[in-house]
């Protein structure tokens, strides 16, 4: 037995109650999902600025009306300290995903990533400690690791940030690790690299790669792939990322105060993605086998490559990646096609 699975007993035997905040996003509905399948108790916390009801609605309809009895809604606003505060009331575990993601809205709108991803993320942290919550887990970021050279990328070897959004990532560890030190506050961080899967939103100008190039596969329209396509992420499936939560919302107390990669540990180039995703398409939709991309300037504050050693995380979380990039395709692509048809 894996440790994932001794976890997922642990918390049938004793459910938890958990906060999940972002509830409503991409990343947050996938944990609340999850959660409430393991009987927990959850509230979440979404001011619908990047989330969406709709994502609330698919839970409920996949865990049925008697587990989604044991979730509470709060719309708020982390920048709004009283209500990081009514949230936190009450909760053994916070899992904090609400943040304004992507590099180039934070190139556009530095001030408003900052906000939320600095002074929001300030306000979780003193409603945690304040409500003596037992854990704090919180959303990283790879872009974190900047303009550092190395590959794969380890957690102590960090360079200099890239744009506004790894700016803020990067203060949320500082923040942190202080609250750790000076108040006792057990939190954990994990380094998200290029997360992907079902309810993550594929319109928008600032819409994840993935999502975005279904769409326009599925639609026939252009697709840019920026840079000359060799490129490449470690593309982790939402799956692996809900797993690393709630391992790190049980871990040892040698876990506390760390930040982990979580991430597949694999490289995928544009290019490679482009004809993944051409392939799983193309029986469904004749018009896809004669797509072709347009190549388009490289993008601002992008890093040129990017791929996680997962080693600690596996040392101290027990974290097991479940799925491949092609595994994870595969099984979010109906949810895709479906979504897109509407």
């Amino acid at each position: 037995m894996n440790k994932y699975d001794e976890v997922q007993q642990q918390l049938a035997q004793q459910p938890l109650h958990w906060l999940v905040t972002g509830a409503a996003g991409f990343i947050g509905s996938n944990l609340v999902e999850a959660l409430l399948r393991l009987n927990q108790r959850v509230v979440g916390l979404d001011n619908f600025a990047t989330g969406h009801r709709h994502n609330l609605e698919q839970v409920r309809a996949a865990v049925g009306d008697g587990a989604w009895q044991g979730f509470t809604f709060i719309e708020g606003d982390i920048r709004n300290a009283d209500n990081c505060h009514r949230a936190c009331k009450g909760a053994d575990v916070v899992l904090h995903q609400a943040a304004l993601g992507s590099v180039s809205r934070s190139i556009d709108d530095p001030v408003t990533t900052n906000a939320v991803n600095v002074d929001g993320f300030l306000n979780m942290l003193v409603a945690a400690r304040d409500a003596s919550v037992r854990r704090f887990v919180y959303a990283a970021s790879s872009s974190t690791y900047g303009d550092h050279p190395d590959l794969p990328k380890i957690e102590d070897r960090i360079g200099n940030p890239l744009s506004p959004y790894a700016v803020t990532k990067y203060v949320n560890e500082l923040y942190a690790n202080v609250f750790g030190r000076t108040y006792g506050l057990e939190a954990i961080g994990l380094r998200y690299f290029n997360v992907f899967g079902p309810r993550q939103d594929p319109n928008g100008a600032y819409a994840a790669v993935i999502p975005q190039w279904i769409a326009a596969l599925i639609r026939n329209d252009e697709l840019r792939i920026n840079g000359d396509g060799e490129t490449s992420r470690d593309f982790c499936f939402i799956d692996n990322v809900v797993q690393a939560n709630i391992l790190a919302g049980l871990a040892g107390k040698d876990a506390a105060g760390q930040v982990f990669n979580i991430a597949l540990g694999e490289r995928t180039t544009l290019r490679q993605l482009y004809q993944m995703m051409r392939a799983a398409l193309a029986p469904r939709f004749a018009h896809v086998s004669g797509h072709q991309p347009r190549f388009v300037d490289f993008r601002r504050g992008d890093v040129r490559h990017s791929q996680a050693d997962i080693g600690k995380a596996a040392s101290l979380l027990g974290y097991r990646p479940t799925h491949r990039i092609d595994a994870g395709l595969e099984q979010a692509m109906d949810w895709y096609v479906a979504d897109l048809a509407k």
